[in-house]
């Protein structure tokens, strides 16, 4: 393109305006790049052994600095010229006017080409060239710096975190071979070396742009490794607490499985026991079988107080939670088949019940000893107390006796009283 004034001879005064607005965004300009030179990104990124996508954007973001310091030259001297031409007379000739006219506003400042060959822009066209590519080389340098800056100080204080985490671990025997939570704790500490070396070598791979931002340095570090890390440590952290509980109070805890699991002997005991009784005292009801004491949990719970002597508490720490829950459940079932054995002698005391109940009303109002009554009340009374006990015929009698001390009650020569509905078993 050849030199022109873009079409028209500022004025004096619109040249004078120009070279003030001119020198003002050619300081901006200049300090902007000193910044960029003095970024601590910048100095981070040319003593760094990069890798990746780092590697290449910072390859290219050293080309465009180059071109944006020799754009600057061009601008420089741009302005220099265009300020010599002007201190020359205060009242510019025409000649004067249309040479400031082509340097502040037509397109005649040869920049080279990225890919080769130069191209004549005028001042605006340019700034605006290099404010691209000093945004491409500014976001590159904030993201870089902004990862730097955050990842390996929280990666450093994680590690070290571990490492006292490993020690007080190993105190307690959670280590690599013996407990899950100890070759956990090996795999995050390879795990943290390898992210802080690649976070070093490639901080971009670990940068968030901000989605819709076009500002420089618009986004976050990408901290989903490190929080994975930290919590699987605090997972850890949680198991190794639990061990060390364990040790405080294994002898209390062992104490309280020993007698919850004798408490459930005794009633499976007791249970053993009640059946015979039941099958002794009553007739035609099925009795469940009483299953003897669980030997596995005896088995385990002298594994726990053996682990507790030799002070291998990771292996008692889970051990002692899972007796605790089957003992728990044990003395539960014991209670249980205890309930389900004793149940037909419920059944024979309800009915014993029932009858002298019923038979207390009738004394009350002087009907007790009517010869039907007497007989129905013997008849029952013989079947509740002999063994073994006829449940269904001693309750089929029980209810005719409580039919016919309501029969009796409602009888002409009886006046009605609330005790008829109570005989009958109604509210």
């Amino acid at each position: 393109m050849a030199p022109d004034s873009g079409g028209s001879v500022l004025s004096r005064e619109e040249v004078d305006r120009a070279l003030a607005r001119f020198g003002a965004e050619h300081e901006a300009i200049e300090t902007s790049l000193l910044a960029l030179q003095d970024h601590a990104g910048r100095r981070l990124l040319e003593g760094a052994r990069l890798t990746g996508a780092t590697r290449d954007r910072w390859a290219r973001a050293e080309r465009v600095l180059g071109l944006l310091w020799n754009r600057f030259d061009l601008l420089t001297d741009a302005l220099e010229t265009a300020r010599e031409l002007r201190s020359r007379r205060r009242d510019p000739h025409r000649e004067e006017l249309l040479q400031l006219s082509m340097v502040l506003a037509g397109s005649n400042l040869a920049v080279p080409g990225e890919a080769g060959g130069v191209e004549h822009l005028g001042w605006r066209e340019l700034i605006c060239r290099m404010n691209t590519g000093y945004a491409e080389v500014l976001d590159l340098l904030v993201a870089a710096d902004v990862v730097w800056s955050a990842l390996p100080a929280r990666i450093d204080l994680l590690a070290t975190e571990l490492h006292r985490l490993r020690e007080l671990a190993h105190s307690v025997g959670v280590r690599p071979g013996t407990h899950p939570a100890g070759a956990e704790l090996a795999d995050i500490t390879e795990e943290l070396t390898r992210l802080r070396d690649e976070v070093i070598a490639d901080p971009l791979a670990f940068w968030q742009p901000a989605g819709g931002s076009s500002a420089p340095g618009g986004g976050r570090p990408d901290t989903t490794r490190y929080d994975r890390a930290a919590r699987a440590l605090d997972d850890i952290r949680r198991e190794v607490d639990a061990v060390i509980g364990v040790r405080k109070d294994a002898e209390e805890r062992l104490i309280r499985l020993r007698d919850v699991l004798s408490r459930a002997d005794r009633t499976l005991a007791e249970a053993r026991t009640a059946r015979g009784e039941v099958l002794a005292k009553i007739a035609a009801s099925e009795v469940p079988a009483v299953n003897g004491p669980a030997s596995a949990l005896g088995e385990q719970l002298i594994a726990a107080a053996d682990y507790r002597r030799r002070a291998q508490w990771h292996r008692l720490s889970p051990l002692l939670e899972s007796l605790e829950q089957r003992a728990e459940e044990e003395l539960r079932r014991a209670r249980e088949s205890l309930s389900a054995v004793t149940a037909p002698l419920a059944v024979r005391a309800e009915l014993r019940g029932r009858l002298d109940a019923c038979r207390a009303r009738l004394a009350r109002v002087g009907r007790a000893g009517e010869p039907l009554l007497v007989e129905r009340y013997d008849g029952a009374r013989r079947l509740l107390w002999t063994a073994p006990c006829d449940l269904r015929a001693a309750e089929s009698a029980v209810r005719r006796y409580q039919e016919a001390a309501a029969e009796a009650l409602t009888a002409p020569e009886a006046a009605p009283t609330h005790h008829t509905a109570e005989l009958r078993g109604e509210p």
